[in-house]
């Protein structure tokens, strides 16, 4: 039976809650794997590559799919959208617990990443649909604040689960979760899609995901192949061509599925541009320091979930608050603030050596916390509030695929410096006297070379010196990727503050309006009965709830 829009209102924290327990399933499935790299290279005997293949099969894929599946979302219905995209993700994570090969995992992977595709988009479109506007920017700002604290929340359940159980139970973890999202979803989500009904964009669809997927493709084969290679290179070709035939089609269609002239909005291309440089800097930074509490201070997955801790705390805390700061001070002010805390956090793990307090370390992961919590919630409404919300589905999906392009740039860019400073640091192996096979895996990484000393007998002279200078030229590497990152990120706080602006215009079905002057003032029921009946008329808002 159809709920009415008053009953939808007073279901509308549950329905967050709802929302929230699906988007962190999927970001955890994202971030569990960090933790697990050691894990991974033991037991299935994953190479380097293999390793980033495993990791990134989901980002490739996820990414890929998420303006095609948003699309449809709109389209056809977004909670179906989600439903199936749950049962995906699902039967993907199910199959992953039974893995016995890297390529079976990899497999396992990309079908979670179609799933949570479709999940994705999903949990901010209907938010945006159930919230009236003046709860709207708090709502999206738990939904934020969920959505980074599900980074952290993976290293953490992935490293008390590879402490006690076997590596195939960072995935088992997930089915009952899924089960769960699945019953309540069905009770509480209410049916939601775009009025208009247009005409789905099918080759639009296929060139956003040629393009988006080829060029996700394209970056993690850079740091394996070589930026400058003939592969490397022509695979960017070949993404650009198909990326550049996808905005001409978008341009000269009727009905686009991403209508491109949102990007002339100066709020919603900052939107993309803070999310795409804050996720790169985030997700390169858990890349290295999960291999550098681990490998070389030696902690289990599970101590290195623990020391991330503070990061995820620190968010949590200013991810809710994020609303009524953007309402006093501007999105402006804010998001540069978040953006330089951001930057201070990861010079600060800059400056860290192998036997460093965790002090030090808890400094650097709290002070970026707090920055990406003040960041992400004002920037994801400025992308929100720039689409109508017939096309929430599309908004979200924008939003989502911009952080997937920049984690997948922060793990290969961020993981290539420190692999090519760690080679370059690591000098010519055959001083130590140990083995080929050890020099050839002590070459591929600190993690490897850890595994592979620890495996010689005491006979074998060089086996701890090997480490030493493994861990010496790990460190090297992450000292110059973390300043590298906070360089990165200073940028991004610079273009924040001259081109965000303080007041971002909404846009409605047929106009777009200044946000000062349209700020609602009512949360009654019958406020929200006007605004979930679809008007077309439906403003999303950076206010703070009266």
């Amino acid at each position: 039976m159809q709920r009415t829009p008053e009953a939808i209102y007073a279901k509308r924290w549950r329905i967050l809650s709802v929302l929230c327990l699906s988007l962190v399933m999927v970001v955890v499935a994202n971030s569990s794997l960090n933790v697990a790299i050691p894990a991974l290279s033991r037991e299935l005997g994953a190479s380097s590559s293999e390793l980033q293949w495993i990791i990134d099969a989901y980002a490739i894929v996820f990414a890929g799919l998420l303006l095609f599946a948003g699309a449809l979302g709109d389209r056809f219905g977004r909670k179906g959208a989600m439903q199936i995209g749950l049962v995906i993700f699902g039967l993907g994570t199910t199959v992953a617990t039974l893995a016995d090969s890297p390529g079976q995992l990899i497999a396992c992977r990309a079908a979670m990443g179609v799933g949570a595709a479709f999940v994705m988009p999903g949990t901010l479109s209907i938010l945006a649909n159930v919230f009236p506007p003046q709860e709207r920017a708090k709502a999206i700002a738990i939904w934020a604040a969920f959505a980074g604290a599900g980074g952290a929340l993976g290293l953490l359940l992935s490293g008390f689960l590879l402490d006690h159980f076997w590596w195939g139970s960072i995935f088992f973890i997930n089915i009952p979760l899924v089960i769960l999202a699945l019953g309540l979803g069905a009770v509480l989500l209410p049916t939601s899609s775009d009025p208009s009904q247009a005409r789905f964009d099918v080759p639009g669809a296929v060139l956003s995901i040629l393009g988006l997927g080829s060029l996700i493709y394209a970056i993690i084969e850079g740091p394996e192949k070589g930026w400058l290679s003939v592969e490397t290179l022509g695979l960017m070709a070949v993404s650009i061509a198909l990326i550049t035939a996808f905005i001409v089609w978008e341009r000269r269609c009727t009905h686009p599925m991403l209508d491109l002239s949102l990007f002339s909005n100066r709020a919603f291309t900052m939107g993309c541009s803070t999310i795409f440089l804050g996720f790169m800097a985030m997700l390169g930074m858990f890349f290295v320091v999960s291999q550098y509490l681990q490998s070389v201070q030696g902690h289990s997955p599970f101590n290195t979930g623990v020391r991330l801790l503070p990061f995820t705390v620190a968010m949590m805390v200013a991810a809710p608050r994020s609303a009524a700061l953007v309402e006093r001070l501007g999105a402006r002010r804010v998001v540069t603030t978040g953006l330089i805390l951001n930057a201070a956090g990861l010079a600060i793990l800059g400056t860290l050596a192998a036997d460093s307090s965790y002090l030090q370390f808890m400094a650097g992961g709290i002070m970026m916390g707090a920055g990406m919590g003040l960041t992400m919630p004002p920037s994801t409404g400025a992308i929100m509030t720039s689409l109508p919300l017939g096309k929430a589905g599309v908004g979200s999906a924008v939003n989502d695929t911009t952080r997937e392009v920049g984690i997948a740039v922060g793990v290969a860019v961020i993981g290539s410096i420190v692999s090519s400073r760690y080679r370059d640091s690591l000098g010519d192996l055959d001083r130590f006297g140990v083995p080929t096979e050890v020099s050839a895996a002590a070459r591929e990484g600190v993690s490897r070379a850890v595994l592979a000393a620890g495996q010689l007998p005491d006979s074998v002279p060089g086996g701890r010196e090997l480490v030493d200078a493994a861990r010496s030229a790990f460190m090297d590497g992450m000292h110059v990727a973390m300043f590298s990152a906070a360089a990165i990120t200073v940028v991004a706080a610079v273009l924040a503050h001259r081109f965000m602006p303080d007041r971002p215009t909404v846009a409605t079905a047929s106009a777009t309006v200044d946000i000062a002057s349209t700020t609602a003032k009512s949360d009654d029921a019958a406020g929200m009965g006007t605004a979930a009946a679809g008007t077309g008329a439906d403003i999303a808002t950076t206010a703070e709830p009266g």
